[in-house]
């Protein structure tokens, strides 16, 4: 029987796609299945745990979509959804339906291999060596690198904690403009982008190592692992 943890489920029905990516998961050392039927997919997930689902957003069946709301209420599987158009994503982090990344058609089977290590990484833990360099403290606005606080606006903190909280999450711009303004004004989703150039140029001060900020084009940030 395999082993649970290294199982994926691709979640694909286009069959050279679910083939291509079964094949680079295969090689890469995980135990990969394609199911090309949503609701199939979601009648499986019901009863067994792969470590986790590759999702295409467009299936028969039952869409990528609500299969991510569904299974959200009975497990914390990650899930990386598949969507052949950039602002797609847009929409799908405005739903937050609860995928924890995403990726967009047409995409390298070598980066889609990189970013399911780095959700299973997270999931079994295998990234928290010793203790983490990040502290936050609600009650004073402040964080710190390896001991070192940051100098943070308010706005700063809320944006830098929010990442912090859900490390290699894709943001949206206006996801992070919301978490940043508890009023939720109405600001442009741009606006972001000076509050994350002065958060980076804030971090590199300490050490560059303490940047840990990635744009993700067309869409807005996330943090990435130490």
């Amino acid at each position: 029987m395999t082993d649970v943890k290294t199982t994926v489920w691709v979640v694909e029905d286009d069959p050279q796609i679910g083939a291509l990516v079964v094949d680079y998961l295969g090689h890469a050392g995980y135990a990969a299945e394609s199911i090309a039927d949503g609701a199939v997919a979601m009648r499986r997930l019901r009863s067994e745990q792969p470590a986790l689902v590759v999702l295409d957003l467009m299936l028969p069946g039952l869409d990528g979509v609500s299969i991510c709301r569904e299974l959200r209420r009975f497990s914390a599987v990650p899930v990386i959804m598949l969507t052949a158009r950039i602002d797609e994503v847009d929409r799908l982090l405005g739903l937050d339906v609860g995928a924890d990344d995403y990726v967009c058609k047409p995409f390298s089977p070598n980066e889609l291999v990189g970013r399911v290590k780095g959700q299973l990484r997270r999931a079994t833990g295998q990234l928290v060596q010793g203790a983490s360099p990040w502290a936050i403290d609600d009650a004073s606005l402040k964080v710190s690198w390896r001991g070192a606080a940051l100098p943070l606006t308010p706005l700063e903190f809320r944006l830098l904690r929010t990442l912090l909280q859900q490390p290699g999450r894709v943001f949206s711009r206006q996801q992070l403009l919301d978490a940043a303004h508890a009023d939720f004004r109405d600001v442009s989703d741009r606006a972001v982008d000076s509050h994350i150039k002065n958060l980076r140029r804030k971090l590199t001060s300490l050490s560059p190592a303490a940047d840990r900020i990635a744009s993700v084009y067309g869409i807005g940030y996330r943090l990435e692992d130490d």
